[in-house]
C-alpha cells in the first residue's frame, strides 16, 4: 500500500507540464525572433515594433497561456508579468510593478471590502432571503432574478462594485441549493452568469464603467462630436438588456441546473429571514456608508464640481470607515482574496506594458488596415471583434484607446459614420467573456470556485459569438431604425 501511495504522489501531471512549458516556449520564440515588419496606417504612417514592444507581446503570450490553463495560481502568473518585464528589460521594474498598485486595482480592493461588509453584517443573507421569497423555487427563475438585479445595479454604480456586492448574495443563495460536493452546473451558471451580465449592464450608462467617458473623449477629439449621458443610454439600453436575457438563455442551455426546482425553498427562506430578526445598527451603518459612496460616485457624472474627486479615493473612504466604526477588524483584512487582487494587478501591468511599448498600437493598425477596403459592415464588425479580443487581455479602457482612434481615421474612407464605430466598440469592450483578467467581475466570480479559468474560456467562445451576432443585428438593422447614422451621406 505504501508503494502505491508513493507511486501516486510521484506520478507526473503531463498535461499540466505541457501547458507550463508552452508559456515560456511562446515567450522565447517571440522575444528572440528577428524584427517584425512595421504596421502602416491608411495615411502611410509607420508604426515600428520595437524590441520592447515585441517583448511585451512575448510576456502577453506567456501570461495568457498560464492564465487560461491555470498551471499555477492566477495571482502567481500575475507576479510573473512584472518579473518578466523587469528581467528582460521590457519596461523598468519601477514602471512594471507600480501598475500593481494602480488606482483601478485599489478600486477593486475597495469593492471587495464592501462585499465582505455585506456578508459580515448579514445584509447579504437578508437580501438573498427576500429575493428568494419573490422569485420562488424554480432554479431558472432564481438565475433570472440574480441576472436582472446585477444588470440593473450596474446602471447606477460601477460594475466592479456591483459584482463585489452581489457576490456574497449569490453565495448565500447557492448555499440553499443543497449540492455541497464541489462545483455544480447551477453554480457555474450563477457565478459566470453574474460576471457576464455585469458587463452587459455596464454598457448602458456612463456610471457602469470608466470606458464610456474615455471613448466619448476620443470621439469628441477625432470626430468633433459629443455624446450626452441620455443619448448613450438610448442606444445602449436595448442591446444591453437583450444580451442580459440571451445570456440567461445561454446558461440555461450550456449549464442547465441539476434541479428544476428547490422544494420548500420559499418556506426555508422565510424561516431563515425570521431567524435574522430585525435589522441591526451595524447593518444600518454599513448601508448608509455604502449608499453615500454610491451616491457620491453617481453624482460625479452630473455635478461638474464633483468631477475632480477620484472614484478610488471615494470608495477607499468606505474601507477606512468600516474599520473606524468597528464593522471590520484586522482578521477581516487578512481574509481579503489576494489571489483575485493580484490577478487584476497583473492585468493592469500587462495592459500598460502593451500600451506604453506601442505593441497594442502595432496590433490595432495591422488588424484594422486589413479591412480598409472591405464592406462597411464587415469593417465595423472587424473593429468590434478586435476590441472584443483585446479587452480580454488588457483594460477595456486601453482597448478602446488603441482601436477607436485608428478606426475613426479609416472609417471615412469606407463611408462609415463615426457614431456606429463609437457605439459598437463600446459594446464589445464591455463584455470580455473569455479570460478572467478581462474585467474585475470575472475575477470576483472566480472566487466562488465553481469554475476553472479554462471552463470560463470555453464558455466564453460561444458567448462571444452570440454577442457578435447580436451586435451585427443592431449595426445592420436596429440602430439605423432608432435613428443612428451608420453610413456617411453622399
Amino acid at each position: 500500500m505504501h508503494d502505491v501511495a508513493v507511486n501516486a504522489q510521484s506520478r507526473v501531471d503531463w498535461k499540466r507540464l505541457c501547458f507550463m512549458l508552452l508559456g515560456p516556449i511562446l515567450f522565447f520564440l517571440v522575444y528572440f525572433a528577428p524584427p517584425w515588419a512595421d504596421a502602416v496606417d491608411p495615411m502611410g504612417k509607420h508604426f515600428p515594433l520595437s524590441k520592447e514592444a515585441k517583448g511585451a507581446l512575448a510576456v502577453f503570450l506567456w501570461a495568457g497561456t498560464w492564465w487560461v490553463f491555470e498551471v499555477v495560481p492566477i495571482g502567481v502568473t500575475s507576479l510573473l508579468i512584472g518579473v518578466l518585464q523587469a528581467l528582460f528589460m521590457v519596461r523598468p521594474a519601477k514602471a512594471a510593478f507600480k501598475d500593481f498598485m494602480d488606482p483601478s486595482v485599489l478600486f477593486i480592493f475597495g469593492s471587495v471590502v464592501i462585499g465582505m461588509v455585506f456578508t459580515k453584517t448579514g445584509l447579504t443573507r437578508r437580501l438573498a432571503y427576500k429575493m428568494l421569497r419573490i422569485v420562488g423555487e424554480k432554479t431558472s427563475n432564481i438565475l433570472l432574478g440574480c441576472f436582472v438585479v446585477t444588470a440593473a445595479l450596474t446602471h447606477i454604480m460601477a460594475h466592479t462594485a456591483v459584482a463585489a456586492t452581489i457576490f456574497p448574495l449569490l453565495v448565500s443563495i447557492y448555499s440553499l441549493y443543497g449540492e455541497n460536493n464541489g462545483p455544480t452546473k447551477f453554480g457555474k451558471a450563477m457565478f459566470m452568469g453574474m460576471a457576464y451580465v455585469a458587463g452587459a449592464g455596464s454598457i448602458i450608462t456612463l456610471l457602469g464603467a470608466a470606458r464610456g467617458a474615455v471613448a466619448i473623449g476620443f470621439f469628441n477629439e477625432i470626430a468633433h462630436k459629443n455624446v450626452s449621458f441620455f443619448e448613450l443610454t438610448y442606444y445602449m439600453f436595448p442591446i444591453g438588456w437583450v444580451m442580459v436575457f440571451l445570456l440567461w438563455g445561454f446558461f440555461m442551455v450550456f449549464c442547465r441546473p441539476e434541479k428544476k426546482v428547490i422544494p420548500g425553498l420559499r418556506e426555508r427562506a422565510a424561516a431563515l429571514e425570521a431567524q435574522l430578526g430585525s435589522i441591526t445598527p451595524k447593518e444600518i451603518l454599513a448601508s448608509v456608508i455604502v449608499a453615500a459612496v454610491i451616491l457620491l460616485m453617481s453624482l460625479k457624472s452630473f455635478i461638474p464640481a464633483l468631477d475632480p474627486l477620484d472614484k478610488t479615493a471615494i470608495i477607499l473612504c468606505s474601507t477606512i470607515l468600516f474599520f473606524v466604526t468597528g464593522i471590520l477588524d484586522i482578521r477581516d483584512l487578512e481574509e481579503i482574496p489576494w489571489n483575485v487582487i493580484l490577478l487584476f494587478a497583473g492585468a493592469m501591468s500587462i495592459g500598460f506594458c502593451l500600451w506604453e511599448t506601442g505593441a497594442a498600437k502595432w496590433l490595432a493598425v495591422n488588424w484594422l488596415t486589413m479591412f480598409q477596403k472591405a464592406n462597411w459592415f464587415v469593417f465595423v464588425l472587424s473593429m468590434s471583434f478586435f476590441v472584443l479580443v483585446m479587452t480580454n487581455f488588457i483594460m477595456n479602457v486601453a482597448a478602446i484607446a488603441i482601436s477607436l482612434p485608428v478606426a475613426l481615421v479609416i472609417a471615412p474612407y469606407l463611408g462609415v459614420a463615426p457614431e456606429v464605430i463609437f457605439y459598437s466598440s463600446l459594446v464589445t469592450a464591455g463584455m470580455p467573456f473569455l479570460l478572467l483578467v478581462g474585467a474585475a467581475p470575472n475575477a470576483i466570480a472566480y472566487e466562488s470556485k465553481q469554475f476553472t479559468a479554462g471552463e470560463f474560456f470555453l464558455h466564453g467562445i460561444p458567448a462571444s459569438a452570440l454577442l457578435m451576432v447580436v451586435l451585427g443585428l443592431f449595426v445592420g438593422v436596429i440602430w439605423p431604425l432608432m435613428g443612428m447614422p451608420v453610413t456617411l451621406k453622399g
